[in-house]
């Protein structure tokens, strides 16, 4: 094998397969030799013949050991160059696929080849998240902010960090900060509903951005009375609300409910100065007291958060979807409309279709699927790395 600049890293023939069929990552397992290298470092990745299978960020901790960045070499010094290059690239995509706003996911990791990144765009602000050893390389870090800067011109540039995953990866401590400008709230667009952001606040990189076309959808049908479970700050709730004679909106966390009325007195005049429910409850327990008592719905949405964290929890995760579904499904009046959502992975769509059927079956419903639909297109999908398409929603008439 030609000689580079990165220590070698040997795998496995499975893992070298596996590789050349598409898929970009190498576990642990499936490591056969290394020429001891450190953490985050680049690594020039050789098959059980020693032929180059291609450059990948090597982690030292995780138990996905190594993220292919390129099938050729690539050195350390023209990282920085590949990393504007590849952001460059995922912005020009985001250009040429969103419509109607001015918040969406401009990196996503893998999906956009650059492991370990994400970058979410919200009007003027840019909030990124580092979740790997090599994107965690202060060179690394001023290559993203370098190229941030350069290509989207933001205000401000926020870091939020995910403690659960820097731990992981044994990756120092860091606390949400700024690292570019001084503004960190802003207001955004989504299909012409407006939402106040603030980007050291709420949960991920401060929205779920990964619905947005589904708000949009779930619009097109509601009708009559609408519910909204697990609402946050009432992405779908706001969207309903213009189709909706009412929307009762649910969640647990009193912030995210404040935010949500605060985002209701924003589109206040756009859905005709009707007013939405807001309810701080499990979600569980009031569609079980609401089934109970005999309440019926025209709309109802189920987005809850992901309950399937690893494959071992499925069966406990199905479960719990169905509980949710069968009693969604039972208030629904005839001719009413079920959006309901997964957001784990390991739920895969047959999985999720058999829950509804299931749950259907239960309640002596019959749902018509309407829709079957995934994440925004600003979150790609990659064929040859299924882990990239995690989102299912369904939109079914009972």
């Amino acid at each position: 094998m030609k000689s580079t600049p990165n220590p070698i890293v040997s795998i496995s023939r499975r893992a070298a397969a596996r590789l050349r069929q598409g898929h970009v990552w190498v576990y642990r397992s499936d490591l056969t030799g290394s020429d001891s290298a450190g953490p985050g470092s680049l690594v020039s990745v050789a098959d059980e013949r020693r032929n180059l299978v291609g450059t990948a960020l090597y982690s030292s901790s995780s138990e996905i050991a190594l993220r292919m960045i390129s099938s050729h070499a690539v050195g350390a010094s023209e990282f920085a160059s590949l990393i504007r290059e590849r952001i460059a690239k995922a912005v020009e995509l985001r250009h040429k696929l969103v419509r109607d706003s001015n918040a969406y996911r401009l990196v996503f990791s893998e999906a956009d080849f650059l492991p370990g990144l994400i970058v979410d765009r919200y009007n003027d602000l840019v909030s990124l998240q580092v979740l790997t050893q090599a994107m965690d390389a202060d060179s690394a870090r001023a290559a993203v902010v370098g190229a941030l800067k350069e290509l989207v011109e933001p205000t401000s540039i926020v870091e939020r960090v995910e403690t659960r995953i820097r731990e992981l990866e044994h990756l120092p401590e860091r606390q949400d900060a700024l690292l570019f400008g001084m503004k960190t709230d802003t207001v955004i667009a989504m299909n012409g509903v407006q939402f106040k952001y603030s980007a050291l606040a709420g949960q991920k990189t401060g929205a779920f951005l990964d619905q947005r076309e589904n708000y949009a959808a779930a619009a097109r049908y509601a009708h009559g009375r609408a519910l909204d479970g697990f609402c946050y700050q009432g992405g779908f709730a706001l969207h309903l609300a213009r189709r909706c004679e009412s929307v009762t909106a649910v969640d647990s966390s009193r912030p995210a409910l404040e935010v949500a009325e605060e985002n209701e007195r924003l589109n206040h005049s756009a859905h005709g100065g009707r007013e939405i429910e807001w309810i701080e409850a499990n979600a569980f327990d009031l569609l079980k007291d609401q089934s109970t008592a005999g309440e019926q719905y025209d709309t109802i949405v189920l987005d809850p958060p992901a309950f399937a964290k690893s494959r071992r929890s499925l069966a406990t995760a199905l479960r719990g979807y169905k509980e949710l579904n069968l009693r969604a499904l039972k208030m629904l009046r005839p001719g009413g409309v079920l959006v309901t959502c997964s957001c784990s992975y390991h739920v895969g769509e047959s999985d999720f279709l058999e829950m509804l059927r299931s749950a259907a079956a239960d309640a002596r419903r019959s749902p018509r699927v309407l829709e079957k639909r995934g994440q925004s297109q600003d979150h790609p999908v990659l064929l040859t790395i299924p882990e990239t398409s995690y989102l299912k929603c369904l939109i079914v008439q009972v």
